[in-house]
């Protein structure tokens, strides 16, 4: 049985990728920092035997390499880590809050960063797969955009992750979406009117179509917006 660990997935996107994958028979993994939100989400599943509900900060590399430890403890391997945890602070270089682009930072680059580094020595042995959730802004230049820069750091750290870890048999994906139906865009009273996005079913479908590439079978990019979508 396959085990895939997923941060930030108690809601959104990760939620929508641990159902899909725990339908597909995997085991899996949630992190997440809200602990009610989170055993709102493991309470829905119904599925109690083949889901760890962590409350974890992705952010935090000794948090990170716990919920690693806890998830081979529990299911005695690792498949697939999927960094999907991610926050933007929705203000522009000219305007906005330096403290508040530290924890983005911090979450978005070495969040990632730090699974990859926590989850290596099981993926080698497992010859499995990372999952990095960028964003279109990280192909896409936007006036001012911090948010962006991080997830142009996420892009590159998929590049040149692949590059360490080819060699081990282990598969890197960058899943990067469009405007997404999600939370994510509540702090600025959600996105625009009329703007096309997709659903987190939609996208979590991406990510799971990536873990289930046969072995041997490495794909490495994926932008996936809403069809009519302008950028």
């Amino acid at each position: 049985m396959r085990v895939t660990l997923i941060t930030g997935g108690s809601s959104g996107i990760g939620a929508a990728a641990a159902r899909q994958l725990l339908d597909l028979g995997h085991q899996v993994t949630v992190t997440g920092r809200n602990p009610d939100r989170l055993a709102a989400f493991a309470d829905s599943l119904g599925s109690p035997d083949q889901v760890l509900p962590l409350v974890s900060d992705a952010s935090d590399p000794a948090a990170v390499e716990a919920a690693v430890a806890e998830t081979l403890e529990r299911f005695g391997r690792l498949d697939n880590a999927v960094a999907n945890a991610g926050f933007a602070t929705h203000d522009l270089l000219d305007d906005g809050d330096p403290e508040g682009w530290r924890s983005m930072i911090l979450t978005n680059v070495l969040g990632p960063a730090a699974l990859i580094r926590y989850a290596l020595p099981a993926l080698r042995e497992s010859r499995g797969r990372i999952v990095l959730v960028g964003s279109l802004a990280g192909h896409v230049h936007t006036a001012g955009n911090i948010y962006g820069a991080t997830k142009f750091a996420v892009t590159g750290l998929a590049e040149n992750t692949r590059l360490l870890v080819t060699k081990d048999g282990i598969g890197v994906t960058l899943v990067s979406p469009g405007a997404v139906e999600t939370h994510f865009s509540d702090p600025v009273g959600g996105l625009e009117p009329g703007r096309e996005r997709i659903t987190a079913d939609q996208f979590a479908a991406a990510i799971v179509w990536a873990v289930e590439q046969p072995e041997g079978v490495d794909i490495n990019t994926l932008v996936v917006r809403p069809i009519g979508s302008p950028r």
